[in-house]
């Protein structure tokens, strides 16, 4: 069984067992937490929400990190003007317990 949940803006498709790397979450590791579904299926059988369905996600927190850092340039050429910067997003890593 698979299905397509939502957070942070983002769309996932996951199964039971998966681990992926979400926006950051506000939760201690070892928590759970729940995510709203999009869409289910299993075989040929698939369910889709107007625009959610009644079921949740459950996942387990396992850790919190960033991601490396990527380089950001600005440049305006013929006028002297160059910016560097650097960015480290956050994200939570979850791993999924339970589509319902």
């Amino acid at each position: 069984m698979f299905a397509v949940i939502k957070t942070g803006g983002k769309q996932y498709l996951v199964k039971e067992g998966d681990v992926l790397s979400v926006e950051k979450l506000v939760a201690e590791p070892g928590s759970s937490v729940s995510f709203d579904v999009l869409m289910t299926g299993e075989g040929d059988k698939i369910n889709v929400g107007t625009p959610l369905l009644p079921g949740k996600a459950t996942g387990e927190i396992m850790a919190h990190g960033r991601e490396a850092k990527i380089s950001v340039v600005k440049y305006k050429a013929k006028s002297r003007y160059t910016r560097r910067t650097g960015h480290r997003q956050h994200f939570t890593k979850v791993k999924i317990t339970k589509i319902a």
